[in-house]
């Protein structure tokens, strides 16, 4: 069974995020489901990865902690997606949207790095907020770790054994974040 991740985009969401407080990231392609990529380039090795998702949506007022997951399920290689439910409480690209979501721990991003996760994924606008998001995505992307944001239906894919996750931006280079196609595909147990 295939589940599409990707957010879909509308003419009418991308002239409403031109006019607001997304107006220059969408030109630097942040808008909808996209890699903040940082200085790197995405390898097509990166393109179909074993995926590991963990439901965090009940946390809302505070980070998410690595005591918050079974971090014994990540592996090298992986890609590690986390369900906060905010792309589903709040319009994406809204203030709320942009500032009422919780945010991925320093010491759990440090230690997915660690593990050699290959991608992390959030249904949120980042793993961090204000000044520490562009910093928590070139920490990443200097250990070569990108992250997606701005993923859907993260809940219908949680707790699911033998997820991969199928991942594909777009080819273009010389920006901060590429759109990208991201859909899970959930094998049946043989």
């Amino acid at each position: 069974m295939k589940i599409d991740l990707t957010y879909v985009l509308t003419n009418g969401k991308i002239a409403k995020m031109r006019g607001g407080n997304y107006k220059g990231l969408v030109s630097l392609g942040h808008m909808g489901t996209h890699f903040d990529v940082m200085d790197k380039i995405f390898s097509l090795d990166y393109s179909e990865l074993r995926g590991v998702a963990f439901d965090v949506s009940h946390i809302s007022d505070r980070d998410v902690e690595i005591s918050d997951i079974d971090a014994e399920k990540v592996r090298a290689d992986d890609f590690v997606l986390f369900y906060t439910g905010t792309i589903e409480r709040y319009e994406y690209a809204s203030d709320d949207y942009s500032k009422n979501f919780p945010q991925i721990s320093w010491g759990l991003i440090k230690n997915l790095v660690e593990r050699k996760v290959k991608i992390i994924g959030v249904d949120t606008r980042g793993l961090r907020k204000g000044g520490e998001h562009p910093k928590a995505d070139q920490f990443c992307a200097d250990n070569n770790v990108f992250v997606v944001e701005n993923l859907v239906n993260l809940g219908k894919i949680c707790g699911a054994e033998n997820l991969t996750i199928h991942t594909y931006p777009m080819n273009i280079r010389g920006f901060t974040g590429i759109p990208t196609r991201v859909v899970a595909e959930i094998q049946e147990a043989v």
